[in-house]
């Protein structure tokens, strides 16, 4: 996919990954984007562009989703980006429950309720933000990883349910970035720029699986040689 001339909505815009990708879609010559959160103010750390529009978005809302479907009904490229985390497997109930919410359930009606309207614009693409830790269980924040497999999960349907109306799906599975989420993990992290460039990258060569960083090469790799190995290394973190 070329992103030049492209209209994007982008989650989860007003810090991290979403923002690298606001700034990234912009060099790339994207026609507009709608920038979303849930606080519309947080979204003032965007540069001022008269290609950005601003929207207020709860993915964990129907009625927010709707209105931004309104707003948006010349999408084509739609980037699920906004999502949640912080409990490991034996933690709370709560906060598990709470990222099954927003990383399964708000990307899944994201999915189903913009899906027509990138049919009738030609297709288009949706981009789902996963994690490398979807595909292997990470036990220290292990109801994350369970939250982001189910993700996973629901891109592979979405790939085969939305193929006959010309609509690409991408799942993107980073490793460690360097965003609020992962303040405090002592780990090597990718920048939120250098992940949001690989994306770009990975778009336009039309990939359906991208791994942005060497983390997540890593780790897919071996997962397709040593997945046990794999599983036993990401228990000691």
């Amino acid at each position: 996919m070329n992103i030049k001339n492209q209209t994007i909505l982008v989650t989860g815009a007003n810090g991290g990954i979403g923002k690298a990708l606001v700034n990234a879609f912009l060099a790339a010559g994207a026609a507009k984007i709608y920038a979303c959160a849930r606080d519309i103010t947080s979204l003032d750390v965007l540069p001022v562009d008269g290609r950005i529009s601003l929207l207020k978005l709860d993915i964990c809302n129907t009625a927010s989703i709707e209105k931004a479907a309104v707003a948006a009904r010349d999408l084509t490229l739609l980037v699920n980006n906004a999502g949640t985390g912080g409990a490991g497997l034996l933690g709370s109930q709560q906060i598990a429950r709470r990222e099954m919410e927003v990383n399964y359930f708000g990307t899944h009606a994201m999915c189903t309720t913009f899906a027509p309207i990138l049919g009738k614009n030609g297709g288009g693409c949706i981009v789902n933000i996963i994690s490398v830790i979807g595909l292997v269980n990470m036990p220290s924040i292990g109801t994350y990883c369970a939250s982001k497999a189910a993700l996973h999960s629901l891109t592979q349907g979405m790939r085969g349910a939305l193929s006959g109306q010309k609509t690409a799906v991408v799942g993107v599975y980073p490793g460690p970035v360097d965003t609020r989420m992962t303040d405090g993990l002592a780990m090597a992290k990718a920048s939120p720029e250098s992940v949001a460039e690989e994306i770009l990258t990975g778009l336009t060569a039309g990939l359906e699986e991208i791994y942005p960083d060497s983390f997540a090469q890593k780790i897919h790799e071996g997962l397709l040689a040593t997945p046990r190995e794999v599983e036993r290394e990401m228990a000691r973190y």
